[in-house]
């Protein structure tokens, strides 16, 4: 799965930026504070990337500025009753650090601030974050076990094709011809547009 991207911004709506890596567009969907923080349009940046498939929606991603907003938004999606919209908004109104002295202090105030958490979730929030680290650690242990620790390119790229609509019989298949033909250096966007090329788009 896709864990960053470097790229220029080429759209920045509301709920969501288009990254031109190399010539792909990737929407990734980001909170306010970060939408806020990104770049002007044309300028390069970096963002950490989040990526969840399900089969209602296939493959979203959801980016960040920084290292410790990604690994706060994977621990709480991993409670009940937290999906991706809760998790952006309580990072909207506090910071990972903010985040962890307000589950210290049981600040449900400090999280009802969120757009869409209410008292019962705010509780939630503070009883199953207590034993987490927020700001440091390893994102790998929260991950969905299916979720290979170190991706190959291979994958990153098919995981880029899959994202642009590519049925992923089809993204595998030209992905592992293009990484035979380029060899084990291949780049990430290399194979991407080698994939893109095989399938005539």
């Amino acid at each position: 799965m896709i864990g960053r991207l470097r790229g220029l911004v080429a759209e920045i709506g509301e709920e969501e930026a288009l990254i031109d890596v190399a010539g792909v567009g990737y929407v990734v969907r980001c909170g306010s504070r970060t939408l806020g923080h990104l770049p002007a349009l044309g300028e390069e940046t970096v963002l950490h990337v989040e990526s969840i498939w399900s089969e209602a929606q296939g493959l979203k991603l959801y980016g960040f500025l920084g290292r410790d907003e990604r690994r706060a938004f994977v621990v709480m999606l991993a409670i009940q009753g937290v999906g991706p919209k809760a998790a952006l908004a309580v990072l909207d109104v506090l910071s990972p650090a903010e985040l962890v002295g307000a589950v210290a202090r049981e600040d449900k105030a400090a999280l009802g601030r969120a757009n869409g958490v209410g008292p019962k979730l705010a509780l939630r929030l503070i009883t199953e974050l207590k034993d987490k680290q927020l700001t440091d650690g390893p994102v790998a242990a929260f991950h969905a076990p299916a979720a290979p620790p170190a991706p190959s390119n291979v994958g990153e790229a098919v995981a880029a094709l899959l994202g642009l609509g590519v049925a992923e019989i089809n993204a595998r298949r030209v992905v592992e011809q293009a990484a035979l033909r380029l060899g084990d250096d291949a780049t990430i966007p290399a194979l991407i547009k080698a994939g893109l090329q095989e399938l005539g788009r």
